[in-house]
């Protein structure tokens, strides 16, 4: 490691659980982020900032100015732009050192399988269940651990699933595909902090995933209640009927 990694991830290597080992674990790792919106943003920021040394943006839509109340990692002047090229200026200014690939479309099940298969890790930020049930179906075939967060009104959740690993459950453990119409931060609203936060516990599990520190939140749900600012953990286990994983537990 250079002496301007040395300096740079400074306080994170003076941590005994991450030291110069984690530390060279993120920078050789490759994660990729669906969705650079709310949960997208501080997501990627973290990421790049901590020296994680590949990323991978993945997301079709373009900057509007309703946005920016919550994605931090766009600005004014890119108003119109595609929120990978914006993201990746950004992060890009925030940690040259940090490789990134952007892909700015809607992936069939065929291309989500080979971008996921590529990468160390997937961090789930978007929001709406089709994409959030394709993105858990990849990451099974492809046995990939997945970082799962939710944000809306005052209400966010994050959760882990290690696609073939002991008894991790997988997103469709929870939330079945017949679930009913999800709503969205566009019709309902959400409190702008909310996603930092989310996002930020989705970048810190990410993290411990990579370095394989801690013990991340495979089989429990966080869940806050950011009116009460009340954080509760639901244990859930796999789902023997699961359409996805069911299968792989008999």
């Amino acid at each position: 490691m250079e002496d301007t990694s040395l300096l740079r991830y400074s306080r994170q290597i003076l941590l005994p659980q991450v030291d110069i080992e984690g530390q060279q674990k993120l920078l050789d790792a490759t994660a990729v982020v669906f969705g650079l919106g709310g949960l997208g943003s501080p997501v990627a920021m973290y990421l790049a900032a901590a020296g994680v040394g590949h990323l991978v943006l993945v997301d079709y839509d373009v900057v509007e100015l309703s946005n920016l109340q919550r994605q931090i990692v766009h600005q004014t002047n890119d108003i119109e732009r595609p929120k990978v090229e914006s993201a990746r200026d950004h992060l890009a200014s925030l940690n040259p050192d940090t490789e990134i690939k952007t892909i700015q479309r809607k992936l069939n099940d065929d291309e989500l399988d080979d971008v996921v298969a590529n990468v160390d890790i997937a961090i789930d930020c978007t929001d709406n269940f089709e994409a959030r049930f394709a993105i858990n179906r990849a990451c099974f075939r492809q046995k990939k651990p997945l970082v799962s967060g939710a944000a809306i009104r005052f209400e966010g959740q994050v959760s882990v699933y290690h696609p073939g690993v002991g008894e991790s459950p997988c997103y469709q453990c929870l939330y079945r595909s017949d679930s009913g119409v999800a709503q969205t931060c566009s019709e309902t609203g959400v409190i702008a902090p909310l996603l930092g936060i989310v996002g930020s516990v989705q970048a810190l599990e990410t993290m411990k995933v990579l370095m394989q520190v801690g013990t991340d939140l495979t089989g429990r749900l966080l869940l806050l209640d950011a009116m009460s600012m009340d954080w509760q953990v639901m244990r859930f286990k796999p789902d023997p009927n699961c359409p996805v994983c069911g299968s792989a537990l008999v």
